[in-house]
């Protein structure tokens, strides 16, 4: 890193969906420009105000079908009249958008055209009906291969990689670390307001999260609680330098510091090479470490892309924490629950929290940064002084584009 750059004054909105007591799909709900004005209002008043702001970037991934809306950059002087007249970008990568709206303020500040960049990331996809919806997010991925993926198309996608995965290491013992997996997202949940999974009441989760796939209702090696849900909602932060901590009166104990990152592709069109190793997130965890100069044994938490519970799995693998067949034991020895050796997801992840999926990358910003400055409320976990860091992965697509970040307690 040429300079220091800093994270501040995260927010997030509500995490709207399915599973929330306020929701129904019969009553009126947000639209785009609500959730968009509150997360952006959320960020400015930690930070002083719009006039501290000199760049602002927007993460949505479809709001062009989901919303009929484009032009999202046209949203921030809505947020308020101050951002009239400032540069404004939006950005996309599918379900990886959030962290390259995060990445893009970061480069703002590392390129010295701004000292403070807000950044929101956005998604409301509760417009349309579950199977249409997944037609729309078939185009995170290669959109010729639509017509002969599964009517789920990313779910089918996962089903495909969890097949593969109980063919090479065994179906029993992966089904029973994907329930663990979806206990831990559920149990963190419970203890983050704004996730969707909040009002979880359901007594025995792990029943629930070994439920055999149904193949004829939805897709082969998958049930539905192995599955981020449908998601509206926004996450806003800010990212700035040293001379904006200054600008906006912020104190270095209230930031997180940007370490690292790694931001990485691989080819749309091309099928994965091993269907049980994500090599896309492994290439962008590495290169995150290595900018930041640590192992992940330095690590204190992290904040991973589990869009499907096999990905979570197939996550600490790639990261390291387990070698490859490995992961299932690992989480199943509860190494990844709050309480374990490395806390994944600690207000729940895509599956408890929920996967708005613009917003996604930038709800774990917030969450590393609140976990990094002691403000997580009731999901609030240790940050030993020995392990400084987080790390947080946000993947598009069937692990194609990958933004990766590594956060340092102050």
């Amino acid at each position: 890193m040429r300079k220091k750059v800093y994270l501040v004054g995260g927010y997030n909105t509500i995490s709207m969906g399915t599973g929330r007591k306020e929701f129904s799909p019969k009553k009126e709900r947000p639209g785009l420009e609500e959730y968009i004005r509150e997360a952006g209002q959320g960020v400015l008043k930690q930070i002083g105000g719009a006039a501290n702001v000199d760049e602002c970037v927007i993460g949505n991934f479809i709001a062009s079908r989901f919303n009929k809306q484009a032009n999202m950059a046209g949203f921030f002087p809505y947020i308020d009249e101050g951002l009239t007249f400032k540069p404004c970008t939006r950005v996309e990568g599918a379900c990886g958008t959030g962290a390259l709206a995060v990445l893009t303020g970061i480069k703002s500040v590392l390129a010295e055209t701004a000292d403070v960049v807000l950044v929101v990331g956005v998604e409301v996809q509760n417009t349309v009906k579950a199977i249409y919806g997944a037609d729309i997010l078939a185009a995170a991925g290669w959109f010729k291969e639509r017509k002969d993926g599964h009517a789920y198309f990313f779910p089918g996608k996962f089903s495909d990689r969890a097949g593969a995965y109980y063919e090479k290491f065994g179906k029993e013992k992966t089904r029973k670390a994907m329930a663990r997996w979806y206990v831990n997202a559920i149990e963190n949940a419970r203890l983050c307001p704004t996730a969707q999974e909040y009002h979880n009441t359901t007594a025995d989760l792990l029943a629930q999260g070994m439920a055999e796939p149904n193949p004829k209702g939805f897709v082969d090696n998958l049930n539905v609680f192995d599955c981020s849900k449908v998601s509206d909602g926004a996450s806003g932060i800010a990212a700035v330098s040293e001379e904006g901590l200054k600008k906006c009166g912020i104190d270095k104990k209230d930031a997180v510091e940007i370490a690292g990152f790694g931001q990485v592709e691989y080819d749309i069109t091309k099928p994965p090479k091993d269907p049980t190793k994500l090599e896309t997130t492994a290439a962008g965890v590495q290169k995150a470490l290595q900018m930041a100069g640590i192992t992940k044994d330095q690590l204190a938490t992290v904040e991973c892309h589990d869009c499907f519970s096999i990905a979570g799995i197939m996550a600490v693998e790639a990261i390291g924490f387990a070698a490859h067949g490995e992961g299932p034991d690992f989480v199943s020895a509860g190494h990844t629950a709050r309480g374990g050796k490395i806390p994944f997801n600690t207000t729940g992840g895509l599956m408890g929290w929920g996967h708005p999926t613009g917003g996604t990358g930038v709800h774990q910003a917030v969450t590393i940064w609140e976990q990094m400055t002691d403000r997580a409320g009731k999901a609030q976990i240790e940050i030993p002084k020995d392990k400084p860091f987080g790390l947080s992965i946000n993947m598009g697509g069937d692990d194609k584009t990958l933004g990766v970040m590594v956060y340092k307690k102050i």
